[in-house]
């Protein structure tokens, strides 16, 4: 987390900063500024994930900066005056912390904010899936002079052979498709299938075995599937096994 100080009392923002560092050691202090004209010119061009904001600064109020700029920054408001906390807390405000500064409560603030900060991610992230693709859900295949549908759910693996491309579900069958391997690979779901090698995709909840093969490569057991070896590629290693944890 990144974050500056609004304070123009030097010894207060550096005891904040001694503060913070002995809270949450993974912070990082940016910057300090100590007027209401330098947040204005600054604080647009900052990314900054807390703001700690004095309120009472040396060219004015700090609640100024909201007259000249948009600010959406959370922001914990540090002074020593309280008749400001309603108006602080109309202003994107986390908390209100009278000095001088309780570590304890400091601590208290940081917590509301982490867990702002934690539940704006898991909005963001639970739109991000939302709008995610999630894959194609059927192939059509034929079989002799008939047309039948194959459920992307029912595919073990999909692989190249002789510059074709095949199915290969669950029933130990094989289909031709009409599509090369890069074009299936843009209509799955990532989530559920993953390219190990230029010659072989893979879904996850088919994958029987994993088995330690030669050249820092994986070999990938797929059940009834007996026409070559399907090795992930050394180059996907590290990839495959992040999707696998993921």
């Amino acid at each position: 987390m990144k974050y500056i100080i609004l304070e123009d009392e030097k010894l207060a923002s550096e005891r904040l900063k001694k503060l913070v560092l002995a809270a949450r050691p993974d912070f990082q202090w940016v910057l300090t500024l100590d007027s209401v004209e330098s947040a204005v010119i600054s604080l647009p061009a900052l990314t900054v994930d807390l703001v700690f904001m004095d309120i009472q600064l040396a060219d004015g109020n700090s609640f100024d900066i909201f007259d000249q700029i948009k600010l959406d920054v959370p922001i914990i408001f540090t002074t020593a005056y309280d008749e400001y906390a309603l108006k602080a807390f109309k202003a994107n405000s986390v908390d209100y912390l009278l000095k001088p500064i309780d570590p304890e409560e400091l601590e208290k603030a940081i917590v509301k904010f982490e867990k702002h900060a934690h539940k704006g991610n898991d909005q963001v992230d639970g739109l991000l899936k939302a709008l995610q693709p999630k894959g194609k859900e059927r192939f059509v295949v034929k079989v002799g002079e008939h047309l039948k549908t194959v459920e992307t759910r029912d595919i073990q693996l999909i692989y190249s052979h002789d510059k074709a491309t095949y199915l290969f579900t669950k029933e130990g069958r094989k289909f031709l498709v009409d599509y090369t391997l890069d074009k299936v690979e843009s209509l799955l779901g990532a989530d559920q299938f993953f390219r190990i090698s230029r010659k072989f995709i893979v879904n996850l909840s088919c994958i029987k075995d994993i088995i330690a093969f030669t050249n820092s490569r994986l070999e990938i057991v797929i059940s009834g599937f007996e026409e070559e070896q399907v090795i992930v590629a050394r180059e996907r290693v590290t990839e495959f096994k992040a999707w696998l944890d993921r």
